[in-house]
């Protein structure tokens, strides 16, 4: 496998990020920094991170939800429960632009890698703490995953709202969209150190992420509700069934009525299902002219957006009924020739074979060094002058003896650790116990 930094032309090119994060939260974000050119070093235990055995496996330490969130890094095995590997941790620090991890800081304090100490040895420092609650609040230094995170960010009560029964997404959805923020956290301090000088201390604290990202909908009538005012009763707004505004209380009650109704889903056709989605005014105009309810186009209860949104259950199920007569391919004609949003339902199978998909590249092959290949999804983002060739997910340890003497660590030294046991160049085991957050 390629042990090269960066290339030049990458927009973080000379950007070195100290990863100490496990499973998706924390991987994923340092793979975004890592896609657009940054060097990110991932320190793991000697077990590695627990993804690594999660999956299907390309071989000994790489399975398929680790290949998914660790391209384009290299790896580096410290066992930070001995001197010396903290001695070498601190080395790398000394060297980094940023230090990203996702373990919870009392642990972190206790092994002298809490903000102060690093910041004090490196003050150009970005010190990033992906938590699983701000370290401000009473769910401080508790320990968060994504199923946590979901039930107490409204995910499941959302999905009660809609279907009766709470659930989870069935996506990782909060690590992946916190991931998101935690990335463009970390470029915004980067930017703001080019115009200082100076680092900082970044905190993205999973559940205030998760609530700020289901919210911006779903918020909803709680942006009009004055101070004191009591909290109506929960469940949907009123209006998503039609029967109008409702009173106060009600209006400035949460949730979009327009996703949380139950006939928001794909429509049954004579022959499958179909994503259609007339939205402005013309396009329910045309949807119902052009499917023989012409008296629908006038109706007004469905005159405009406010109108729609108040009677948002009555008009998808009427065009649930409609959609229902004709097959998937009419649909798709009509809509494609009246520029009605529409398209088909594609399987997790199909994503492979769209058209679309296929023509842009999204999932190219990658090969190692060592004769390894494997499928990725590649950065959906482009840069018109930064393209940053995408590189195997590192082995385990893959990269220990590079990466140290990068640090300034010399051959006797290195040798010495990786004698002790406080650095390891390659995977053992099958998998060690599980990692905290």
């Amino acid at each position: 496998m390629s042990t090269s930094q960066a290339p030049i032309g990458g927009a973080l090119a000379g950007v070195r990020i100290v990863d100490l994060t496990a499973v998706i939260f924390g991987p994923y974000c340092t793979q975004i920094l890592a896609d657009y050119g940054a060097d990110v070093i991932k320190v793991e235990a000697p077990e590695g991170d627990t993804t690594r055995w999660t999956g299907p496996s390309l071989d000994h330490g790489r399975a398929a939800i680790f290949l998914a969130a660790n391209r384009n890094k290299r790896s580096v095995v410290l066992d930070l429960k001995q001197p010396a590997a903290r001695e070498a941790l601190l080395a790398l620090v000394d060297t980094a632009d940023v230090f990203v991890h996702s373990v919870r800081p009392q642990k972190l304090e206790k092994l002298g890698l809490g903000p102060a100490a690093l910041m004090a040895r490196n003050p150009r420092l970005i010190y990033a703490g992906l938590h699983g609650f701000g370290s401000d609040g009473p769910y401080a230094g508790q320990p968060a995953y994504d199923d946590i995170i979901q039930g107490l960010s409204g995910v499941a009560d959302l999905m009660e709202r809609q279907t009766g029964t709470p659930r989870y997404f069935p996506t990782i959805a909060a690590d992946k969209a916190c991931g998101q923020v935690a990335a463009h956290a970390v470029l915004a301090a980067l930017f703001q150190r080019e115009r200082t000088g100076r680092g900082q201390c970044v905190e993205v604290p999973m559940f205030e992420s998760m609530t700020s990202f289901m919210l911006l909908e779903h918020f909803y009538g709680r942006h009009l509700a004055r101070e004191g005012e009591p909290d109506p009763a929960p469940g949907p707004a009123r209006g998503a069934d039609g029967d109008g505004d409702g009173d106060a209380a009600q209006a400035h009650s949460a949730g979009y009525p327009r996703l949380l109704t139950p006939w928001r889903r794909p429509q049954r056709t004579a022959d499958g299902h179909v994503c259609i989605l007339p939205y402005t005014t013309a396009h329910w105009q045309l949807f119902f002219e052009h499917t023989g309810h012409p008296e629908l186009a006038s109706d007004p209860r469905f005159q405009d957006i406010a109108s729609r949104t108040r009677h948002i259950a009555e008009l998808y199920e009427i065009a649930g009924e409609i959609v229902a007569h004709r097959d998937t391919a009419w649909w798709l004609e009509l809509c494609k020739r009246l520029e009605i949003p529409a398209a088909p339902v594609n399987r997790l199978e199909d994503m492979e074979h769209d058209p679309h998909l296929k023509a842009v590249g999204l999932f190219p092959t990658v090969h190692g060094d060592d004769g390894s290949a494997c499928r990725l999804v590649r950065n959906p983002v482009r840069l018109a002058d930064s393209e940053v060739p995408m590189r195997m997910p590192p082995s385990l340890g893959e990269h220990t003896l590079e990466v140290l003497a990068e640090a300034g660590l010399d051959a006797e030294a290195i040798r010495r650790l990786v004698g002790s046991g406080a650095a390891r160049t390659h995977a053992g085991g099958s998998g060690g116990p599980e990692q905290d957050r």
